[in-house]
């Protein structure tokens, strides 16, 4: 989710997020702005700098930084504007994805003309969360406004909102959705994603779907270690720390073991409990 305006201000931070790794794909850059002539300013910027196969327009994130920007969910409220931004960026050459939400009350319009006029206006991929932008992450997920939207537009409509299942993502598709995004499920289940495809009917080593404590403590090391290569210590820390909860969910002795490992500070030291644990849920003990 890239800033737009933090491009045109040559922020570093913002340009050193458009980095891709080296076979990493497809990938679908996402831009913010709140105007037409900022958001095709950005994607011209953004798009000859990596590999991106499609360029998306967020229409969905509910913060106030970004709602103040006249960004995100704010396009919700003005839909005039987030047609003109979609016609706009297919000049960029690239097939227009949108994010989107469920349709807030003060909107002029509800969530299936919405979507309906974004694909008018060129978009190739509508993805609707189904929260209204006032809800923001809390209450539910309404699927009925997704499900409506995707049978009315079969192959161009994607789910997103409290996917935390392999059930949660075979009944999106089943209902109608292109795509399902897991967003949030992940921390919660690492693991969603091949016991998703499975149940899909694809192919999924099979390790990855009763992965034991010794695979997911492995897992999450090897993906320290990739971060921390990448992006620093730090960086790797605070990612690896949301993991920590899904990934030790119903092991004996994960509780104590997260307090424990809450507190380190740095990957190394966290590497070497990681390790540790792991030896020991290898032995069936319990960390102390």
């Amino acid at each position: 989710m890239i800033s737009c305006a933090g491009l045109l201000h040559g922020s570093r931070k913002t340009s050193a997020m458009l980095r891709t790794l080296e076979g990493e794909g497809p990938v679908v850059l996402q831009l913010f702005a709140g105007d037409e002539r900022t958001l095709l300013e950005g994607a011209l910027i953004a798009v000859p700098s990596s590999e991106f196969d499609a360029v998306g327009i967020n229409m969905a994130c509910p913060m106030p930084k970004v709602l103040k920007k006249g960004a995100g969910s704010r396009l919700l409220e003005r839909p005039e504007v987030a047609r003109t931004m979609v016609r706009a960026l297919t000049a960029a050459g690239l097939p227009v994805w949108v994010k989107t939400r469920k349709m807030p009350l003060n909107s002029p319009m509800d969530t299936l003309a919405f979507t309906e006029m974004l694909l008018e206006a060129g978009a190739s991929h509508v993805c609707i969360h189904g929260r209204s932008p006032g809800q923001r992450y809390g209450g539910d997920s309404d699927r009925s406004v997704i499900l409506s939207a995707a049978r009315a537009f079969p192959g161009m409509v994607a789910a997103s909102g409290d996917v935390y299942t392999p059930d949660d993502v075979s009944d999106l598709l089943d209902g109608g959705c292109s795509a399902v995004f897991v967003a949030r499920g992940a921390f919660r289940d690492p693991f969603i994603v091949p016991a998703a495809l499975h149940r899909c009917g694809f192919p999924v080593e099979t390790s990855l779907l009763c992965a034991d404590p010794g695979r997911r403590i492995g897992e999450l090391v090897l993906l320290g270690d990739a971060l921390a290569a990448e992006e620093g210590e730090r960086i790797a820390l605070l990612l690896l720390k949301r993991f920590l909860s899904g990934i030790f969910r119903g092991l004996r002795g994960a509780s104590r073991f997260r307090q424990a490992i809450a507190v380190v500070p740095g990957w190394v030291e966290m590497r070497e409990t990681l390790e540790e644990w792991k030896a020991n849920a290898g032995r069936g003990e319990q960390h102390d």
